[in-house]
């Protein structure tokens, strides 16, 4: 999971590196230039959509939503989540705002067991 303190661009080169992926080799993994990651990691443009956030935390074995939200964007499927009931979901993020992340996991695990699913 990327440090909360970092930003986008210096967690991607740090972990990037610890991958010992090159900047083309990564590039090329990616789908995009390597002058593309090369202005990520230095800042010079803004991060991301959650679309490419998500594969880059995918190739570096790292957790989607993390990266997605240290992208500064939201999962993509999230909007269609909400509109498919479009007062139950923003009240119950309302409710859970300021929760720890301990209660956030069993308000999960209860939900998982309503449905009948497992993590």
């Amino acid at each position: 999971m990327p440090p909360k303190n970092k930003s986008f661009g210096k967690t991607l080169r740090e972990k990037r590196l610890e991958r010992g992926f090159g900047l083309r080799e990564f590039a090329t993994m990616v789908g995009v230039s390597s002058t593309y990651i090369s202005q990520l990691e230095q800042e010079n443009i803004d991060p991301p959509t959650a679309e490419r956030a998500s594969k880059i935390a995918e190739l570096l074995g790292e957790n989607s939503d993390a990266w997605i939200a240290l992208a500064g964007r939201v999962p993509d499927d999230l909007e269609r989540i909400i509109h498919k009931q479009p007062l139950g979901f923003p009240e119950l993020l309302r409710e859970a705002e300021g929760l720890t992340p301990e209660q956030l996991k069993k308000i999960t695990e209860q939900v998982r067991k309503m449905k009948g699913t497992k993590a």
